[in-house]
């Protein structure tokens, strides 16, 4: 027996071998901790992402998402699939545990809801390491993670408070979505000492703001993970009147195989916090990223990039060492 992040009694098989991730989240942890026992995906590989991933699983059915925008899966499918376990990741809602309840009970399939909260990583890499009888893989991950957590914060926290840029944080092919205080999805700025300018308008998750809005707000840095927005920004009149992207302050995230700072959040994140410490702060983190990248994708994505794969990770957009 469990108890979940929205604080539900689960019962779990004493040895559970096929898991469905319910939303994407969910499924780059569980690939993370136990890559043979994710049944599917939640959506379609593109071209160039599935170069990034060992074949066997770039593979894997598309099987939908139980919940998040668009979601496109529906209890049938689930149970077509034939899991003996559900897990979610993300954000903890009232509707997402009436949504778990109601399909454990039509399914008779035990479905476990983890929060996807930066701060508690570890503790949902450790409840699937359970979970899946693969304590000692999720065990080494967790430990990893804390680690690579505690350098950046003990390195952030000697650059003085006048020092910490403002960022915008721009999703979409507009650049014009952004999260507020508290939104999961952008989080990492908040997690790197700097300064959300989109806090300004309050807490609470995705919202749509004008190009007006980022102008009062004037950021130091934009960090984007829509290659349209990356490019639209840099030609753009009205979003060239920004001074930070007038002085090529925008930066793109990598994306393969999945974004590195966000879409979705979990525990790509780890890569993308160091990408992003990098940029924000370069004096206090002037190492080569390349190791740093290949090691991380070892651990969590079973494969170790080439040496060209590193070079299209590591763009124009990634200042040099």
């Amino acid at each position: 027996m469990v108890v979940d992040a929205a604080d539900r009694r689960v019962e779990i098989p004493t040895r559970v071998e096929r898991i469905y991730a319910a939303g994407p989240p969910a499924s780059i942890l569980v690939f993370a901790i136990a890559p043979d026992k994710l049944i599917g995906w939640t959506t379609t590989w593109r071209a160039a992402e599935r170069p990034f991933i060992a074949q066997r699983y770039a593979d894997l059915p598309t099987l939908g998402r139980l919940t998040g925008r668009g979601n496109t899966a529906n209890v049938e499918m689930v149970l077509q699939a034939k899991p003996e376990f559900i897990v979610d990741y993300g954000t903890v809602s009232p509707t997402l545990a009436s949504l778990a309840d109601r399909v454990q009970a039509q399914t008779g399939i035990p479905y476990v809801l983890l929060d996807g909260d930066f701060d508690r990583m570890g503790e949902a890499i450790l409840q699937v390491g359970r979970i899946a009888n693969e304590e000692k893989r999720a065990e080494s991950l967790a430990r990893y993670a804390q680690q690579a957590v505690s350098e950046i914060r003990q390195r952030v926290a000697k650059v003085p408070a006048s020092r910490r840029p403002r960022v915008y944080y721009g999703r979409g092919p507009q650049g014009l979505n952004t999260g507020l205080a508290g939104s999961i999805s952008a989080e990492f700025i908040e997690q790197l000492g700097a300064v959300n300018v989109a806090a300004e308008s309050g807490k609470g998750g995705l919202v749509q703001v004008s190009i007006e809005q980022v102008l009062r707000w004037n950021p130091d840095i934009v960090v984007t993970i829509d290659p349209n927005f990356y490019g639209l920004a840099r030609a753009h009149p009205t979003w060239r009147e920004l001074p930070a992207i007038k002085a090529g302050r925008i930066y793109l995230a990598p994306n393969v195989p999945f974004g590195w700072i966000d879409f979705p959040p979990s525990v790509n994140r780890l890569i993308g916090l160091r990408w992003l410490a990098r940029i924000l702060y370069p004096e206090a983190f002037p190492e080569d990223l390349r190791p740093i990248v290949r090691d991380f994708y070892t651990r969590c994505y079973h494969q170790t990039p080439s040496e060209a794969q590193l070079d299209q990770l590591l763009g124009p957009s990634t200042p040099p060492a």
